[in-house]
């Protein structure tokens, strides 16, 4: 009988990151249904049947703050995403593009996942994202498109994934 071993620390490329299968706590997700209609009062996004979409507005919604705006109203992310490398330097329009297009198709199905800022330094770029699976999307994007080396972290106290990749 073979011995259990601990889970691996960090992903690896080609495994599925685990903490994304189970049930998530993140301590910005609300913890009772929102009553309906509801409509986020910074980006407008409409809670119904019980999600966040990007729909018309109701005229009779109550006004309330989406998880996501209430991440970046107060500077919290949930996801940081570390591009480090010479090539990273090399074709960093290119990576940023890439990056930017994965934000506006998974923000178009799922209102909740956004970049909150790119910091662009001398050799790092950091990305702050409103949600994990962002974070993790991107990474995993990165690894598809150039290889590279990835690395991921997951805090699951603090609902917080640290994503690395360079090349």
């Amino acid at each position: 009988m073979k011995s259990a071993q601990p889970p691996p620390s960090s992903f690896q490329s080609g495994q599925r990151l685990q903490i994304l299968d189970g049930p998530i706590q993140d301590p910005y997700q609300a913890r009772e249904k929102l009553s309906e209609p509801a409509v986020c009062s910074d980006c407008g996004a409409v809670y119904h049947d019980g999600r966040w979409q990007w729909t018309t507005q109701p005229a009779n919604a109550q006004q309330v703050r989406c998880t996501a705006c209430r991440r970046i109203h107060e500077s919290m992310p949930a996801g940081y995403v570390a591009i480090e490398g010479q090539f990273a330097l090399e074709h960093r329009a290119e990576l940023l593009n890439l990056i930017r297009n994965l934000e506006t198709r998974e923000k178009a199905e799922h209102p909740l996942q956004r970049i909150m800022a790119i910091d662009e330094q001398d050799d790092t770029v950091l990305i702050t994202t409103t949600d994990i699976h962002l974070a993790h999307g991107i990474g995993q994007a990165l690894q598809h498109a150039y290889k590279g080396t990835l690395d991921s972290n997951y805090n699951k106290e603090q609902y917080l994934l640290r994503v690395h990749w360079q090349r």
